[in-house]
Parts: structure tokens; sequence; C-alpha cells
């Protein structure tokens, strides 16, 4: 497949030919494994005073995707979950929307149908989801039905395969050709699967490589391996977004996905995401959360401290 130009920014050159790209992407500084893990522990244990605990709940409630991706969805259940996530907490109305509904292609427009009228994005995944193994053409016909169904988001899988193979160029022109087949109102994130990719110096490579293509955001996992996000690939990859904009000017979002189920796992990435990139990512629009069961905890954490004491096992709704 040819090789399809990307939006300019300063480092457009580096994706010329498979070999500057190579090199790009081997001259990246080596990660620190140890440091690395021993700085998001750290950051992880800082505690915060109960005010600020309300705001961070409410916040991680607006950054959730909320998400089902199981074969068995139907369009009831779609439009159940898009009904959470439009009123969280139907008992209590000052309780924000969640960022989006993540669903797959042929349930979008159940999803559009349910959150219609309100913040809440329609996510799609795309692109052979979760395996990502499939001709390039398949891949892009996945992205062009969801677009046309109304999906605003796109949440693409890379080929790990071609990239653990080394081959960065062809993964690269995938991600280059379904950002534009999401064309201008569809929001592209890339989703690595940093469980299968081995070490931390293959995920920084792969947030490069996501964004020189044009990711909206980079996304950890897809949920359906055995390692997800963790506060350290998490942190790696807000370092290399930072480092991006530093570089080329251009804002680019994280989304940790997989194994994040209770508040507070959720404020450690918030406070991950204040350490290291500051304010401008504290926002739907530049972090969210994959998550299906982290909403519950969150809702349940909120009335906590409005009431002073737990609710019952009916007070959130079974996803």
């Amino acid at each position: 497949m040819p090789t399809t130009a990307s939006p300019a920014h300063p480092l457009t050159d580096v994706t010329s030919s498979d070999s500057t790209l190579r090199r790009f992407l081997h001259g990246l500084p080596g990660v620190d494994a140890v440091g690395l893990e021993a700085r998001a522990a750290s950051l992880g244990t800082r505690s915060i005073k109960t005010t600020a605990k309300a705001y961070a709940i409410d916040l991680a409630i607006s950054m959730v995707d909320l998400t089902t991706l199981e074969g068995a969805d139907t369009p009831g259940k779609v439009r159940a979950l898009g009904a959470k996530a439009v009123h969280p907490d139907p008992t209590d109305r000052t309780t924000p929307a969640t960022a989006a509904v993540c669903v797959y292609p042929d349930m979008v427009p159940a999803a559009k149908a349910a959150v219609a009228g309100s913040t809440v994005k329609v996510a799609s995944v795309a692109t052979a989801f979760p395996a990502g193994r499939a001709p390039i053409a398949v891949k892009l016909a996945d992205v062009r039905e969801a677009v046309a169904a109304g999906a605003d988001e796109i949440d693409m899988v890379i080929d790990r395969g071609a990239f653990l193979a080394g081959q960065y160029l062809k993964v690269y022109d995938e991600i280059v050709a379904v950002k534009e087949t999401c064309g201008a109102d569809a929001r592209l994130k890339v989703i690595f699967e940093t469980g299968e990719l081995s070490t931390y110096d293959n995920i920084r490579r792969a947030g490069w490589l996501g964004m020189l293509a044009g990711a909206d955001f980079i996304k950890t996992s897809t949920g359906k391996v055995a390692v997800n996000a963790t506060p350290a690939n998490t942190l790696l990859m807000l370092e290399a977004v930072r480092d991006f904009r530093a570089q080329t000017g251009v804002q680019v979002g994280v989304k940790p996905a997989g194994g994040i189920r209770t508040s507070k796992d959720a404020i450690k990435f918030l406070v991950l995401v204040n350490e290291t990139v500051g304010e401008d990512w504290l926002d739907n629009h530049w972090f969210r959360f994959g998550a299906s069961s982290l909403l519950n905890d969150l809702l349940m954490q909120r009335q906590k401290l409005a009431t002073g004491r737990y609710s019952g096992p009916d007070y959130v709704t079974v996803d």
C-alpha cells in the first residue's frame, strides 16, 4: 500500500520512508523500566482531600467511555447503556454524563438514538477489533460503516504482528488511511494492545508512530487480553504526548482501557495526568477511561461522599 500523506508538522520528514521512520523510532530514548515503574508507583500513593476527591470523582465519571463489546450485545442492552451514560444516577441529576458509549459498529444506530440530544459521544471499535487481523480493505469498510451510522469516534487496533515484525511503515500507512476514512467529524483513537508489545520501548515507539500518523488519542488496550492499562504504561504514554506536543505543537489524548475498576484506581490515573502533562489534559476531550464496571464504583463513592454512607446493592444498575 503506498504511503499516504500525514498531517503536516515539524516531524513529517521522518515518515518519508521506511528507513527514516525506523531510524527515528529506534532513536527514541530507551525506557528505564525500573525508574518508570517506581515513578508510577510513587505518584499512585498520593492522597487528596475530601473536596478534591469529590471533584476527581465527577471528573472521572465525565471521562468514562461506557463500554459494551460482547458477542451477546443487543439493541436493548445498548439502549440501556446509553440511558445510563446520559444519566448515570437517575436519582441525582447533578451527576455528570459520561464522555461516550463505546460499541461495535452494528450497534452505533441504537447508541446514537439512546444518547440523542445529550453531550455523550458514540464511539465505535473498528478495523477487525480486537485482533486487527483482516485485509486493509475490510478494515476501512468497517470504519466507513461506523462513521456512516453516525459514530463520533473510532477506536482502531493496530496490526501488532506487523509492528513486532518491524513493518512500521505498514502500520503507519494503515493508521493514516483509517484517519482519512474517519473524515472531518470522527476522532480517531489508536489502540496499541500494550500487553502484546512486550517491552516499554515498543510501547514508546508505538505511541510516537500513532501520533505521527495523526491519532487524536493513543489508547493502551482492547480490554480483551491479560495485561491492559497499568499506571506504568499509561505514564509512558502521557510522557509521549507531552513530548510530542513540545516538538510539534499538536496535542493528543490518552485513553487507558481495561482493568481500571475502582474510584481509587481512577484517581491514581488522574494524579498521573496532573503531574505528567498538567491541566491541559484534565478534560474528557483529552483523557478517557475505557471501562464498564468503573462507573458503578464511582457512583457508589460519590453517594458515600454526599450522604456519609454506602448505598445498597440495588443503587447502581448491573451493566
